[in-house]
């Protein structure tokens, strides 16, 4: 087994060391949510956690980890007798992203269960983590009903696992922790409030940390043994001083007064519900602990904010998570000075003493600074002469530099309307995809609808289809008593259907006749709820613009709706209108995502008033690069963003061409058709045939 990088060695990364240290201390705190961008340290942070927890003590034989002074009395493995246990270390569990839930909460032999009436259960990775850390790298890469179960399993300390009436339970107490880079999408706000706490992790911009950074990791690659050594000491300090937190936390006094700024505090953020109330006072408590004192002061409640209430903050997907320091501390002020002066902790060591070579932080801020020594981040001049040159362009009538194809004559990005509740719009069929909520297909999860023999592993069992196999041959099979004797052929898997998330691909004109202001700020609002609308739906998005003389893929496909939003922000136009561009770079964008993604079926949405101008043809060009998508069978939907007392009707031209449908910017929200669902193709009639649907 490879030596662990230590914990103590890191450089930098206060609040995310302290998040884990604080866990480390009381596990009720609820886990840590670490999202940063990639190579800042998040994964080596909690693998060198594990190292510093204290040894357990568990049952000798027991699957599930029970602590022999108090044995789990509903243990699988149980009953325990009373008797010594043997220790070993607290182990470190990590949860693959492709992980089935079988390999998370655990198998039950269904088989055996009808046959011989017997419990034959397969621990899974929760079981295997009790006691010790459970890792999620990716977190929001995670399937939802993964992490439904998950975070149920850490908020009840127990897994529950039924098939068919046949139940187990087992005890599941861990410290969880979950990466994730935002760029690849955000998780459910509902999933991010069951996180206690969240860090936001960069790299720093500081040279003489990156160089120190470099020089620890080379000579532990180097030399892993030896550079461990070198920290030896200082993990020994802080393990210790986790004990001894430990030891000294059930002795921690939460005052009615810091009670009352914790509820003062989540009252002033509008946080929902009362889960940050009692993180904040569970993490107060433990920063008490870690610094040594019985007492919670004002500064614990600062910093359990920092890190506890950020991600509870987001009103929609597209903000981002954050705290208002200075509100933070205008509403702590109103409650005056801690009643005590501050004490100091053992040894002499005041509250936010690091400990050796700053291996145990005992404080830092919420949120990485933004600027300063500890990350110089670029000031706002920059910004500003790019903004002044944008202005002194707009107003000499000077195209801005061209971030377009060329040709394009730029206008000033517009703001987007306000984003409105959609209708649904869904790919026709019954499809194989990634869980999600938009169209139909074969899930692991919904309502039954049918029974199969099983292929390999049995993992859904169809009860009523697998005694209907079974009754004809119990004479033959000599059954005696009350039970149904069942072979292994008789087993039938259920197959269900539910819903999938798909890939929409947003194709946008952003030539000159999509420009003027309010037209384009209503455009850009309606692509704005359809991305709201794919977030909620679990899609991959992914946005094609077109303008000037030709097309670019602004954003590949990705499971980052927030990012997809930015893009649109900052979408500029003018120009002419190269809609075969637009299409052909779509049609090249779904060719290579159906190699790397075959089960994941796309939608594609084009926005657009219909116009063809620019090149020879444009006209025909944007007919043949339509029949493309309609031989391929993809499906697709045309929102006209024509407008004016005299139309055209091109829009409906094209989505005749491309075999889907179309919708006026009117027609998209869901209040203008009560409960109507869009089966975006299989409105299509015929190859130039086009149906609007209206109340």
């Amino acid at each position: 087994m490879p030596t662990p990088y230590p914990f103590t060695a890191l450089v930098g990364q206060d609040d995310l060391r302290l998040a884990l240290l604080l866990n480390a201390v009381s596990p009720a705190v609820g886990g840590v949510l670490v999202r940063g961008e990639k190579g800042t340290a998040k994964s080596t942070a909690v693998r060198a956690l594990s190292a510093l927890l204290p040894d357990v003590d568990v049952v000798p034989g027991c699957r599930f980890s029970c602590a022999p002074g108090a044995p789990d009395p509903q243990c699988p493995d149980g009953p325990h007798e009373a008797g010594p246990g043997v220790q070993r270390p607290a182990r470190m569990v990590e949860l693959p992203v492709g992980a089935s839930e079988d390999r998370l909460v655990g198998a039950l032999d269904i088989e055996r269960a009808l046959a011989e009436g017997v419990k034959a259960f397969e621990p899974g990775l929760l079981a295997d983590a009790h006691r010790g850390i459970l890792y999620v790298d990716e977190v929001n890469l995670l399937h939802d009903h993964l992490v439904d179960l998950l975070l149920d399993a850490a908020a009840m300390g127990a897994s529950y696992v039924e098939r068919e009436g046949v139940s187990v339970r087992h005890a599941a107490r861990f410290l969880l922790v979950g990466t994730m880079n935002p760029e690849e999408g955000e998780l459910r706000p509902q999933l991010l409030d069951r996180f206690g706490l969240t860090v936001e992790v960069a790299a720093s911009r500081v040279p003489e940390q990156r160089v120190e950074v470099v020089r620890r990791r080379l000579a532990y690659d180097d030399d892993p043994d030896g550079f461990t050594a070198r920290f030896a000491g200082d993990e020994a300090d802080v393990r210790e001083r986790i004990a001894a937190a430990r030891a000294l936390l059930p002795q921690v006094r939460l005052g009615d007064k810091a009670l009352t700024r914790i509820a003062a505090t989540c009252a002033a953020f509008e946080v929902d519900g009362m889960r940050a109330d009692i993180v904040m006072a569970r993490t107060a408590t433990a920063l008490a602990a870690w610094a040594g004192r019985t007492d919670v002061l004002a500064e614990d409640v600062r910093q359990a904010a920092l890190l506890a209430l950020p991600h509870r903050r987001r009103r929609n997907p597209f903000d981002a998570p954050g705290l208002d320091e200075d509100k933070l501390d205008e509403t702590l002020d109103e409650f005056g000075p801690d009643d005590d002066p501050e004490p100091e902790g053992p040894d002499g060591q005041g509250p936010d003493d690091g400990g050796p070579d700053d291996g145990g932080p005992g404080g830092g801020g919420g949120l990485p600074p933004q600027s300063g020594p500890e990350q110089d981040a670029p000031g706002p001049q920059d910004t500003a002469d790019a903004q002044d040159t944008a202005d002194a362009q707009e107003s000499s009538g000077e195209p801005a530099a061209p971030s377009a194809p060329r040709g394009a004559q730029e206008q000033r990005p517009v703001s987007p309307g306000e984003p409105f509740r959609t209708k649904m719009l869904s790919v026709p069929g019954l499809g194989d995809g990634a869980a999600g909520r938009r169209s139909r297909a074969r899930t692991e999860h919904g309502r039954t609808t049918g029974a199969v023999r099983p292929r390999g592993t049995l993992t859904k069992l169809h009860l009523a289809a697998t005694v209907h196999a079974a009754a004809p041959h119990q004479r033959a099979r000599g059954r005696s008593g009350p039970g149904l004797v069942v072979h292994r052929d008789d087993l039938r898997q259920a197959t269900r259907e539910g819903r999938e998330g798909n890939l929409v691909l947003f194709v946008v004109d952003a030539s000159g006749s999509m420009a003027a202001r309010q037209r384009m700020g209503a455009v850009k609002g309606a692509v704005l709820s359809l991305l709201l609308d794919a977030y909620q739906r679990r899609d991959k998005v992914g946005l094609v613009t077109f303008r000037g003389s030709g097309a670019e893929v602004a954003l590949p496909p990705t499971s980052s709706v927030d990012t997809a939003a930015a893009r649109l922000e900052t979408l500029p136009t003018g120009g002419r209108t190269p809609l075969a561009a637009g299409l052909l770079t779509a049609h090249e964008v779904l060719r290579v995502e159906r190699l790397r993604d075959p089960a994941r079926r796309p939608l594609m949405v084009v926005v657009t008033d219909g116009r063809a101008t620019g090149g020879p043809e444009p006209v025909k060009l944007a007919g043949r690069a339509a029949g493309l998508h309609a031989a391929g069978g993809v499906a697709s939907v045309v929102v006209d963003c024509e407008s004016g007392m005299v139309r055209l009707g091109l829009a409906g031209q094209l989505a005749g061409q491309l075999g889907g449908s179309v919708v006026t910017l009117d027609e998209l929200r869901a209040d203008a058709i009560a409960g109507l669902v869009k089966d975006v193709q299989g409105q299509a009639q015929g190859p130039h045939q086009t149906r609007r649907r209206a109340a």
